[in-house]
């Protein structure tokens, strides 16, 4: 596979997980607030299986397009890279405080799991924003890469 077959098939399984983490996220948080521990429990098992294939994609598809970060350092962060770039940071923070969630932190309802929840609602609009204004190229690289046709 070339790589701008696995960049377009990387982006669009991204796109579908990116979609189940957060809503996953989005129930979890809801069931937080029921009285049944099972149901949490069990949005909880499914948001970290969906969330650890959205950080392992999100972590092929910034390394795809590490030379957009580089290019940061010449060019400087403007328009629409600033969006992307914040989405970046952030990122890093739903996955930093997802891990201690899930590693060092006993019990719901905590501190850093508040953080996470609010900062995962973050990602989720600027991650809508980014893919809705890449949608073209993630479509054609689809109808490419998928379907060997080239958009006319």
């Amino acid at each position: 596979m070339n790589r701008s077959k696995f960049i377009y098939l990387t982006d669009l399984i991204l796109v579908f997980v990116f979609v189940l983490s957060f809503y996953t996220g989005v129930e979890l948080h809801i069931a937080g607030h029921g009285i049944n521990h099972a149901t949490w429990h069990n949005w909880a098992v499914f948001h970290t299986i969906v969330s650890l294939l959205f950080m392992a994609l999100g972590i092929i598809h910034i390394r795809s397009h590490w030379g957009w970060y580089g290019g940061l350092k010449r060019k400087g962060c403007k328009g629409k890279g600033k969006v992307v770039l914040l989405l970046s940071i952030v990122f890093v923070l739903v996955v930093v405080s997802g891990l201690v969630v899930l590693f060092f932190v006993n019990g719901a309802n905590s501190s850093i799991g508040l953080l996470h929840y609010k900062t995962g609602i973050v990602v989720g609009v600027l991650g809508v924003l980014h893919v809705l204004v890449r949608k073209r190229m993630l479509y054609k690289g689809v109808l490419t890469c998928v379907f060997g046709k080239k958009k006319e």
